[in-house]
């Protein structure tokens, strides 16, 4: 009989050894992609803050959401843009939809537009990750990249003065400026602790930008 409990005992240690891993230990990995709402692109497009315009801004995060998984959503480029012609000027808070944000590791960021531009949002290095969940190099960093091109005030909106504060709305790399904000929330600047809107670059052209302090990054949010 004892023998007999024995061989029992070892062919259920076997069978629970060998049973394969339950979908819930999986799933908190899957559940943090699929959040996947707010990044900074991991890359730039290389050619200073020509961007494209605000489409191609957003075809470069639409891009790099899809390579991370997450290209089911509408994607937006936070970015600000001044009237051109008959066209009116763009407000980067209003091109990307209502909230709640998550970045790749899940963490909530923020609730909503109004939270996103408070003092309350969770925006900040260790939470403004890339799409792949990687940390953007910021000041004390070799390099530092912490300059993120926004082009907007402090409450997301387009400047209104009359000068140009987005390089010529994200079509040059030349002459001019962009306003820039600090992912880490530290620098210098007439406001070296906001994360949108510290201080316009030093020019268009991707050396100009890397000089003061970034490389081309900006802001991915999804809309829907």
């Amino acid at each position: 009989m004892g023998n007999v409990l024995l061989i029992l005992a070892l062919v259920m240690s076997v069978a629970c050894a060998s049973q394969p891993e339950t979908p819930e230990a999986t799933e908190p990995a899957r559940e943090e992609q699929a959040k996947l709402e707010f990044f900074i692109t991991s890359r730039g497009l290389g050619d200073g803050a020509n961007l494209g315009g605000l489409a191609g801004a957003d075809a470069h995060c639409r891009k790099l959401a899809e390579a991370a998984g997450a290209g089911d959503r509408t994607w937006r480029a936070y970015l600000s843009a001044g009237p051109s012609g008959d066209q009116a000027a763009v407000n980067a808070r209003d091109r990307i939809g209502a909230g709640p944000w998550h970045n790749a590791k899940g963490v909530q960021v923020a609730l909503d537009v109004a939270d996103l531009h408070s003092e309350n949002n969770k925006l900040s290095k260790e939470n403004s990750l890339t799409e792949q969940g990687g940390v953007v190099n910021g000041r004390g960093d070799t390099p530092n990249e912490h300059d993120i091109l926004t082009g907007t005030q402090e409450d997301g909106r387009a400047f209104s003065n009359g000068e140009d504060h987005t390089c010529g709305n994200w079509t040059g790399n030349g002459e001019g400026s962009a306003q820039v904000g600090h992912h880490d929330r530290i620098g210098g600047g007439p406001n070296p602790t906001s994360w949108n809107a510290s201080h316009g670059s030093r020019g268009c052209g991707q050396d100009n930008l890397q000089g003061t302090g970034g490389n081309g990054y900006f802001y991915c949010f999804a809309a829907d």
